[in-house]
């Protein structure tokens, strides 16, 4: 449950939410979806009210777990799906489909089956698919959660250079460090910190507080002198 929730996202920043199991996080992506509707207020997506169910191609949500979102016979197909949606021509949607892979780095895998990838295979296709559809604000939840160190690193230099404004669900709080560049603490439906995230996530008196840990890249570190 989410309340007193006052929050403005600027064009092309990139924002990490971050707090405990259970704070608020997903429900807050499933409102900006227009998945949920908000008991009470407005959320203004790019000037309009968001109307609940209403498609808005400029938004996209990176689910949790990959499996959720990949469902067709191809990689090819799967990242096709959107923009057929949205009624391009086959020929429009073969362009996107080719830029999206090229960004995500998955051409080579346009022609194999999604359920025999892995993990990371399988994220990286997700995201393509959203970028299929190119949307202006992408909403990942827990992106690194299926991810090998390799793929998580290459996910990290992704979203370093995206262009896209960017919400970012993580409990991965050195990838928050490493991609965004504010950061907004939630707590029992409510914000309790929003600001730069080497402040904000290296204030262990407040982290603590509200059931995180400080980032370990954020503890100061002891070296011995030798006499």
């Amino acid at each position: 449950m989410l309340c007193d929730i006052s929050l403005e996202i600027r064009q092309g920043e990139r924002v990490g939410i971050i707090g405990h199991n259970g704070c608020g996080k997903t429900t807050l992506f499933m409102l900006l979806c227009g998945v949920l509707t908000p008991a009470s207020g407005d959320i203004i997506l790019f000037g309009e009210p968001l109307k609940p169910g209403q498609f808005r191609p400029e938004v996209g949500l990176l689910f949790q777990d990959p499996d959720d979102q990949l469902f067709s016979a191809s990689v090819w197909d799967d990242i096709a799906f959107g923009p057929q949606n949205m009624g391009f021509s086959p020929e429009e949607v073969a362009v996107r489909v080719a830029e999206a892979a090229e960004m995500a780095g998955v051409t080579h895998l346009l022609d194999r089956l999604p359920h025999h990838l892995s993990g990371g295979e399988k994220q990286m296709v997700a995201i393509a698919g959203l970028l299929a559809m190119t949307p202006k604000i992408l909403l990942y939840d827990e992106p690194t959660a299926n991810l090998d160190l390799r793929t998580r690193r290459r996910l990290i230099h992704f979203l370093q250079t995206a262009s896209e404004t960017l919400l970012i669900s993580s409990h991965d709080l050195e990838f928050v460090l490493e991609v965004c560049d504010r950061v907004v603490l939630i707590d029992d439906g409510r914000i309790v910190a929003d600001g730069c995230p080497q402040v904000v996530m290296g204030d262990q008196t407040l982290m603590e507080a509200h059931g995180l840990e400080k980032p370990h890249s954020l503890m100061p570190h002891r070296s011995s002198h030798h006499g």
